[in-house]
């Protein structure tokens, strides 16, 4: 993806919703720059699969079903990545869904899948790779956030809180983690177009949105900086605008 080869050599990555969308997209970006990855979703098949096409492209890949929603399981997984490959040296969290409408139409209850994917789901995520990035005075952390982060979208009250607390988590973290030489960034997209989109009655153009490639050249931006340099808040959007 990027005009270097090979760029990530020697780090291992951990991607979460790995199995379709953006997840899937930044993971083959990072194995195509030679970093082994670690995929991490619900989805067994689809993560199967994209494990297989890193491996026959020549790259090195751990498929660990993970149900992010679950601290045990995240834990878990973040062990076995660490027993298979030593290190952790980037976390991307794309795992994500989406639900829209007026507030007055939901209930309450129909909030707790977004805020548990979305928002506690990257706390955990991230507390769980801490450890072991503290301990090798390196690594990159990368929260997939939203445009509706910084744009107020009618019908997306609850789907924009869960991705502003991405951003306001993201930036305390970097500075609670600044002397200890671990990177945190946010990752800002506008629309992209991608599954999340295909149960969703009357979505924008998707011809015009992003495309998952775009997000993860952004993604692969950010985790190939040198040591010295940190890319802390990135926006990305379609060339049109917001949707």
């Amino acid at each position: 993806m990027s005009a270097v080869r090979g760029a990530l050599a020697g780090q291992v990555a951990i991607v979460t919703g790995a199995g379709r969308g953006i997840g899937h997209a930044v993971a083959l970006a990072l194995a195509r720059e030679a970093a082994t990855v670690v995929l991490a979703a619900r989805t067994r098949q689809e993560l199967a699969m994209a494990a297989a096409t890193i491996r026959e492209s020549g790259g090195t890949a751990l498929a660990i079903p993970t149900d992010v929603t679950q601290d045990g399981a995240v834990e878990a997984m973040v062990e076995q990545a660490i027993a298979e490959f030593g290190r952790v040296d980037i976390l991307v969290t794309a795992a994500g869904v989406a639900s829209f409408g007026p507030v007055v139409g939901t209930k309450p209850s129909d909030w707790d899948a977004q805020l548990a994917v979305n928002l506690r789901a990257v706390m955990v995520s991230c507390r769980a790779v801490l450890p072991v990035m503290i301990r090798q005075h390196r690594g990159t952390i990368i929260n997939i956030a939203s445009v509706a982060a910084q744009r107020a979208i009618p019908g997306a009250a609850v789907y924009t809180a869960t991705k502003a607390g991405v951003v306001g988590f993201s930036r305390v973290l970097a500075e609670e983690l600044r002397a200890e030489r671990v990177r945190v960034g946010v990752l800002v997209p506008g629309a992209v177009d991608t599954p999340l989109w295909d149960s969703i009655g009357s979505p924008p153009d998707r011809s015009r949105m992003l495309r998952p490639e775009d997000v993860a050249r952004a993604a692969v931006l950010m985790a190939a900086l040198p040591p010295g340099a940190s890319l802390e808040e990135l926006t990305l959007l379609p060339a049109g605008g917001i949707l």
